[in-house]
């Protein structure tokens, strides 16, 4: 399983999302710090979850660091995280 897939599947499975959006972006830090040929090396999270609704950003962020341990230990070297209100994403759009 790829990096990507395995960011996925653990947020998915600790956290529950009602949304989660992973882009990979290592294309964009060629030649930087931590960037691999084939990417897998820096990505963009958005996240919605009621999980870390209540939690302070730095907590929010810790929480997300935590469950992707391994990913980081394996090479991972850059995640960008937005954290998204549950509750927008749950509202339907308003009509005009």
């Amino acid at each position: 399983m790829g990096v990507e897939q395995s960011i996925i599947q653990k947020l998915n499975a600790v956290f529950e999302p009602e949304f989660l959006e992973l882009e990979d972006i290592s294309e964009r830090h060629r030649g930087h710090a931590g960037w691999r040929e084939g990417g897998e090396s820096h990505f963009r999270l958005k996240i919605a979850t009621r999980h870390l609704a209540s939690k302070a950003r730095v907590a929010q962020h810790r929480a997300i660091m935590d469950a992707l341990k391994s990913e980081f230990d394996a090479g991972l070297h850059a995640l960008t995280i937005e954290i998204i209100n549950p509750e927008k994403v749950l509202q339907p759009p308003t009509g005009e």
